[in-house]
């Protein structure tokens, strides 16, 4: 029996040091690939800000009547859901779908969802959400190229008048200890109440319903950028943390067999040892 219980320990035991192998080297595959996407975030953020600086300037001095400005009529909402195409990042999805759920609540008839991660499809059926459309296979930096596809898609439903707001839900990474999941309203830009208050700062010429359309598309794609790459760093960051995590408790659990076979082994000895004086004082 002892034997049995020895060998059934050391499968375990290296079982999990396999495991401990993966949790370790993914580990560090994150963290590498954090290094990457925070050096990309800290530039996108740098011109992510200083592109919204100028359009929160210039905004007010064009027409409010404009329908990115003034919306329509529509009651539909679409709301742009940011996750992951991978899994084993802890409680990355979870939280973002958490969020969405929060925003959503019972208004599930007005709510119109695009989904961005393969995760994220996956996680929704929990709430049984459909789906305009979903994209999978996200870069690890991503680009303009899948930014503007997600952008151009929200911005034509919004101008076809199909839905009357745009939200955008993703995990907004600050640093390794503040990161979590945000809501952000990409359209309608101002609203009627707040635009009353504004006062026009520039005097421009030309057609200025052209201008606002030349200005906002690049903004509101480089605002769909910044969210999908602080969504990337958010994740890594996220994923390093789980794996190190996972390779703690791994060792953890192998002190505690390895523990568990040196007693298990000590005993069978000294129970052999007890049958030998045993068989030798017998035979006296």
């Amino acid at each position: 029996m002892a034997a049995t219980g020895l060998v059934n320990i050391k499968r375990r035991i290296k079982s999990v040091q396999n495991t401990k192998k993966i949790t370790k080297a993914m580990g560090l595959v994150a963290t590498s690939k954090l290094k990457k996407a925070r050096a990309r975030l800290n530039e996108n953020n740098n011109y992510f800000n200083a592109y919204k600086e100028i359009v929160d300037e210039v905004i007010p001095s064009l027409s409010s009547e404009n329908i990115l400005i003034k919306g329509n009529n529509s009651s539909k909402k679409l709301i742009i859901v940011v996750t992951s195409d991978m899994g084993l990042c802890g409680s990355y999805n979870s939280s973002i779908l958490s969020k969405t759920n929060e925003i959503i609540g019972t208004d599930k008839e007005n709510y119109i969802v695009m989904m961005i991660g393969q995760r994220g499809r996956t996680l929704l059926r929990k709430y049984r959400y459909d789906t305009v459309a979903e994209y999978i296979e996200i870069p690890d930096v991503p680009t303009v190229k899948e930014s503007s596809i997600i952008c151009r898609h929200g911005l034509n439903m919004f101008t076809n008048g199909e839905v009357g707001e745009v939200h955008l839900v993703y995990t907004k990474f600050v640093n390794q200890l503040r990161k979590g999941p945000v809501s952000v309203k990409l359209l309608p830009l101002i609203s009627e109440s707040s635009s009353e208050s504004y006062e026009s700062n520039f005097d421009i010429e030309g057609d200025k319903e052209e201008f606002l359309d030349k200005l906002i598309a690049p903004y509101l794609n480089s605002l769909v950028l910044n969210a999908m790459v602080n969504a990337k760093v958010s994740e890594q960051s996220y994923r390093m943390e789980a794996m190190e995590g996972a390779t703690k408790n791994a060792d953890e659990l192998i002190g505690k067999l390895n523990l568990k076979y040196n007693r298990i082994r000590q005993s069978a000895i000294t129970q052999e040892i007890s049958e030998i004086v045993g068989g030798a004082q017998a035979q006296k």
